[in-house]
Formats: structure tokens, sequence, C-alpha cells
């Protein structure tokens, strides 16, 4: 049975003060409007050492077939029969801030029957995003980090040999336009939602910056003006805006990861007072399985033949003493350090908190992953 491990994070910042540590803006936000976009393609691998797609696949035929007649060559897409090419979806993420002439990293995965990519070549393939507009263009030789290698029945693999990918394999053609400002406004996004915060945030800018830059507009959002002698040097202002320090408002949680055992709580997260009484039953059952043969028997006994015996006994252990706990006014952390003295065990742990949130005593929110 795998260890069950146990981890109590504890956040004691000035006695357990539930403010948390200043921090610069950017690191709990970005900008509206940068975004990464998503790029697709279809394409053909080629160079594969008998592994590729078989001639079942009609796509990757005919794809053959295509690509041969833009080279002025005709050949009937069922006259193909070769397996060292695959078909294979390309995908890629365009940077917000891509320029034309930029590479990106791309990845390559099977579509067909294909065994491997190992050695194959990724032939001239255009990326296109939503709008079905080409904005990159891949090609290149394939990374794979695996193989698979098969003979009379005998299959030896490591990792997935049909997933490969081309660093900085893609090239863009066409950079996206990220404006973020808007009428002389920009919009701070919060990764965490929160109006505490959101507001900290525009008190921040204000005092660093100058009164009345800023607003917060809801839980996420803050609306930023742009001064006028500002707005030529934009990046200098947005970079004194992502350098003013704030100290953002946490919401209580507890994580609990039921997998591996694990509790992960802030050491600020408060319970009311509660009881915990927790025993422990054992009940083990065990059957003997044993042969009775007979003793002198002669060739004319009739019925008479080796029997099966089971003996079954039931072991009932019970703990002889109940633990109790006992908090009032204390935190999480207080709670599972007096658990963990009475031995107990990190599932019963889990268990314990799950009841204890659901008597309204632990005032967090419960994450079970």
């Amino acid at each position: 049975m795998k260890r069950l491990v146990m981890l109590t994070l504890l956040m004691a910042l000035g006695g357990w003060a539930a403010a948390a540590e200043a921090i610069r803006i950017k690191d709990i936000g970005k900008m509206e409007g940068w975004r990464e976009n998503a790029l697709t393609g279809y394409g053909l691998v080629t160079g594969l050492a008998g592994t590729g797609d078989s001639s079942r696949n009609k796509a990757t035929r005919q794809s053959i077939a295509n690509m041969l007649s833009r080279f002025d060559m005709t050949v009937v897409a069922d006259d193909v029969q070769s397996r060292n090419a695959a078909a294979v979806m390309v995908t890629a993420s365009l940077s917000p801030f891509a320029r034309a002439g930029d590479t990106i990293d791309v990845t390559v995965t099977s579509l067909g029957d294909a065994r491997s990519l190992v050695g194959g070549t990724l032939i001239l393939a255009p990326l296109k995003a939503a709008n079905g507009q080409v904005y990159a263009l891949a090609q290149g030789p394939l990374s794979v980090g695996g193989y698979k290698y098969d003979l009379n029945g005998n299959v030896v693999q490591k990792n997935h040999p049909t997933v490969a990918s081309i660093p900085g394999g893609a090239t863009v053609e066409v950079g996206v336009p990220n404006d973020v400002s808007s009428n002389g406004r920009v919009t701070f996004v919060l990764a965490d939602p929160d109006y505490t915060t959101a507001s900290r945030v525009a008190a921040a800018i204000n005092s660093t910056l100058g009164a009345n830059l800023a607003l917060a507009r809801d839980a996420s959002g803050i609306e930023i003006r742009v001064p006028d002698e500002r707005r030529a040097r934009l990046a200098d202002f947005l970079t004194a805006v992502e350098n003013v320090n704030v100290e953002p408002d946490r919401r209580a949680r507890v994580v609990i990861n039921e997998r591996t055992g694990t509790v992960v709580a802030g050491g600020d997260v408060r319970i009311s007072r509660v009881a915990v009484s927790q025993g422990d039953l054992k009940v083990n059952i065990v059957t003997d399985n044993s042969v009775s043969q007979p003793l002198l028997v002669s060739q004319t006994s009739a019925g008479v033949r080796t029997a099966r015996v089971a003996n079954s006994r039931v072991d009932v252990e019970e703990q002889g003493e109940t633990g109790f706990v006992a908090a009032g006014n204390n935190t999480v952390a207080d709670l599972v350090q007096s658990l963990t003295r009475i031995k107990t065990n990190t599932r019963d742990i889990i268990s314990i908190l799950r009841a204890v949130k659901a008597a309204g005593a632990l005032h967090a929110e419960l994450i079970v992953q």
C-alpha cells in the first residue's frame, strides 16, 4: 500500500495575521488583452522506417498524392502503398506579442494508425487560428521522447512514440495586434477575482502613481486611466503599474487530496469550538484450508475419498482508548497537530476535516481533489 503523506503548510505572518505579504501587482494578474492564441494544422510526416500509416488509411494516401501533384507528378491515391509516411495534426500556441519572423514550438500528433514517428520530418504545414487565417508555417525534423519496436509479437515501447515536438519549428507569418490601451485606458484583470483585492489594487495604484487613476469596476477588473503626458510612453507607464506593491486578500481554503493523502491548509484558517472523538475497530477474518485424508482404506471401501476442510476464525481488535480532541478558537494547523499526536492516520484526518466542515465549525472553503 502506498505510503500516505501529510503536508501542513503554515503561513504564520505576524501572529497568524490575515494580511498577506505585499507582492507586485504583476504577480496576481495581467492586463486585459494579453492572451495566447491556439493554432492548428494538418500535415504529413515522411521518412519513417516502415512505422507510418498503413494502406488502410485513405487520408494518408490522398495526402501523399496531393503533395506530389504540387511537383507536377500525377499519382493515383490507390497506388500509394508506402508505410514511410503518416498523417498528423500540428498544434501550436501563438504568444500575444509575436511578430512576423518569430519562431514558436509545435506539437505533432499522429492522426492515423502509425506505430511510431521516430526519425520523421514534418513537411510544410500551415497553421490556422479559429478564424481560418494562416498565422504560421511549420516544418522540420521531429523530436520524439520515446520509441516502439516490435518483432514476432514482441513489443518494446517507451513513452508515447506517436507524439513529437519541433522546438522552434514554426515561423510566424502574421503577428497578432494587441492594443491593451483603449481610449486612453487599460484594464488590469486579477487571476483570482476578489472585491477586497481589487479595491486594494486600485488604492495602491492611486497612492503610488497619482490619485484618481485607478478604479475597481468589479471583482476582477481594475480600470486604469493613462495620463495624457504618458500615453506616448505607454510601456514605461505599464511597467510602473506592474511594480506597484499590494497586499492581496486571500480566501481561507483547505485543500485535500484523497488519492495521495495530502492536506494543505493556511495557518490562519480558523475553526470554531469543536470536539472530535475518533476510535478504531478492526475485524480480520482468516480461513485455513486443510485436507482430510482417510486412513486404512481398502480397495473395496466404496464412497470413501479425500475431503477438503475449511477452518475459519474471526479476530476482532478494538482500540483500547478512543482519541478525543477538544479545539476552541484554534486553527486547522493546531487541530491537525493534535490529531497527529494521538497517532491518527492521514485518511482519518481527512475524514475528520470533512466532518468538521459539515458541522459548520470549519470557516474555510474545503477543496477535495
